[in-house]
């Protein structure tokens, strides 16, 4: 990722978009290359533009949201997704999250809050609102009561485990390195090695999937 923060908003109404365009035009740092007002525009533009970070409403013209966020953390795993709509629902925000999105904002939220969004989820990190947040970490514990049988063939090593844990416990890359001592940069490349493993390209996804499997516990 460059320095600067190369974002692709995709939002359906008018303006709202032309607010969002207005206001991140003028934060340091952060780079609009594009925005699309449906999701198949905004497939289209992925793969040229390369985005950072997709601003996803979830509610578009032709198609869902989380069906965006799993196409593009399947295509392009480099860009990052962080949902903003206005939809306060804890299952939402938890398929949402399933399907690869790395944050979950309602509209309704102060414009530094969703700037510090943006920057907490390039540096690794998980963000829900505060009121969605404990409702949706229940329900993401809850998965642990619905175990699927072993397989034999797959297993975490150690720091595998250990790194999904904090990732599970809502700690960026940044501070999961530290509580085990390692560089962010390796952190990240260990989650890389957890997601060939498990399938996935998804931080929650792959916590849920080890959780079901018995291959870790929070």
């Amino acid at each position: 990722m460059s320095e600067t923060i190369r974002i692709l908003v995709v939002e359906d109404d008018p303006a709202t978009l032309r607010n969002l365009l207005c206001w991140l035009g003028t934060i340091a740092g952060l780079e609009v290359v594009g925005c699309a007002m449906s999701g198949a525009e905004a497939i289209a533009q992925i793969p040229a533009l390369c985005p950072d970070l997709l601003l996803l409403d979830l509610e578009l013209p032709d198609t869902d949201g989380i069906e965006i966020t799993r196409w593009t953390r399947a295509h392009h795993p480099d860009s990052e997704v962080l949902i903003l709509t206005s939809f306060e629902d804890e299952t939402k925000v938890f398929l949402a999250m399933q399907a690869g999105a790395s944050g979950y904002l309602v509209k309704r939220m102060i414009p530094s809050r969703i700037q510090e969004a943006i920057r907490e989820v390039m540096a690794g990190g998980v963000v829900l609102e505060p009121r969605l947040a404990r409702r949706f970490w229940n329900l993401f514990q809850s998965v642990k009561t619905g175990g699927e049988a072993a397989d034999p063939s797959l297993s975490l090593e150690g720091v595998e485990r250990d790194v999904l844990i904090m990732i599970g416990r809502g700690l960026t890359n940044q501070e999961a390195g530290e509580v085990l001592k390692l560089k962010r940069r390796t952190v990240k490349s260990i989650l890389a090695r957890i997601y060939g493993k498990l399938g996935t390209h998804s931080r929650s996804e792959a916590v849920v999937i080890a959780l079901r499997k018995g291959l870790i516990e929070l």
